[in-house]
């Protein structure tokens, strides 16, 4: 028991420390960034954006097109390089641009490592819920619950692959906002299976009033600036009292259910995962940064919360049954 409360105090305080806000130096604010990007626009781009000069028109192909990139970005991405490479030649630290570290871009898209690894959890989930289809059945308790988060996750994880492939408003947008969407619906899991055996209307009521939170979260974050505080506390809050609530349920059935094992470790697992967005560093390779590798880390994960979500639905169901069966013989 003591052991258990170690760990989850632990987690408390990755979670707390987690959640800082971590300053790093700004390399579209230098002036040899602002000053490159100036010239390079005026002597290469027209006022539509498109590139009249043979050294960018070349890297305009049908794939940057697609992907929407203009004169003016090709601009900024010539810039960042050889801002990042003055840095270093003065033996500073490398700099971020517009809070993103440099990156090789690869097929037009700006963090081809974060757009793999989105892919990645895309489909561990995609046949995680297959496994879960095949080896639970529809009348399970808590089916229709897992799978609609199993959808939510899987929506998610497309935006995230977009919004890493073109840094765009509103594909900063859907991927801040459909991220929580996961945290949020696993903190509506936790608390629904707390509750499953109440009624319907209970349950009921709970599910709508997570719909209507988070359509007034998006809503919030859709109108004027994007508020990256608002956003930050909103998944402090829900993510911690998800992982908090998981955590209480583990230590309470971990005797009657030998399985919760697999959520607790899950949880534990994830939160240190973490520890790769405190520790954040310049992209290896120039593909590989924190942020990446901790996509890279989720998604083995992914695999270990789905056979406990699997295995717990098949033995509610096993106590659903029985409990019937109970009631009939009494009936009898």
């Amino acid at each position: 028991m003591i052991r258990y409360r170690v760990i989850a105090l632990v987690i408390i305080l990755l979670l707390i420390y987690f959640f800082r806000f971590i300053l790093a130096s700004g390399g579209d604010l230098s002036q040899f960034y602002q000053n490159c990007l100036k010239f390079c626009t005026l002597d290469n781009c027209t006022k539509s954006g498109i590139a009249y000069k043979r050294e960018l028109q070349w890297k305009h192909d049908p794939i940057n097109k697609l992907l929407l990139w203009t004169c003016y970005d090709e601009c900024g991405y010539d810039c960042m390089w050889k801002t990042t490479n003055a840095f270093h030649n003065r033996n500073w630290t490398t700099p971020q641009f517009y809070g993103k570290w440099p990156f090789i871009r690869f097929l037009g898209m700006q963090e081809p490592a974060s757009v793999l690894f989105s892919i990645a959890n895309f489909f561990t989930h995609y046949k995680m819920l297959q496994r879960f289809k095949r080896e639970v059945r529809p009348d399970s308790p808590m089916y229709g619950t897992w799978r609609a988060f199993s959808y939510i996750c899987l929506n998610a994880w497309i935006w995230s692959a977009v919004f890493h492939t073109r840094d765009f408003p509103v594909t900063e947008l859907l991927d801040y906002t459909f991220a929580y969407s996961m945290v949020l619906a696993s903190f509506h899991c936790m608390v629904q299976r707390m509750i499953h055996r109440r009624s319907m209307f209970v349950r009921a009521t709970f599910s709508i009033f997570c719909v209507l939170f988070f359509i007034n979260h998006f809503s919030y974050l859709s109108i004027g600036r994007f508020d990256y505080s608002y956003n930050m506390k909103a998944n402090i809050v829900t993510g911690m009292s998800g992982a908090l609530g998981w955590i209480l349920w583990c230590l309470l059935q971990r005797k009657k259910r030998r399985y919760v094992w697999k959520c607790f470790l899950f949880i534990v697992l994830a939160t240190l995962s973490l520890l790769l967005e405190i520790n954040d560093f310049p992209p290896i390779l120039w593909t590989f940064d924190a942020h990446s590798i901790w996509h890279l880390v989720t998604a083995p994960l992914t695999i270990l919360f789905y056979s406990f979500i699997i295995e717990d639905c098949r033995t509610l169901r096993k106590e659903m049954v029985d409990t019937r069966d109970e009631e009939v013989q009494k009936l009898l």
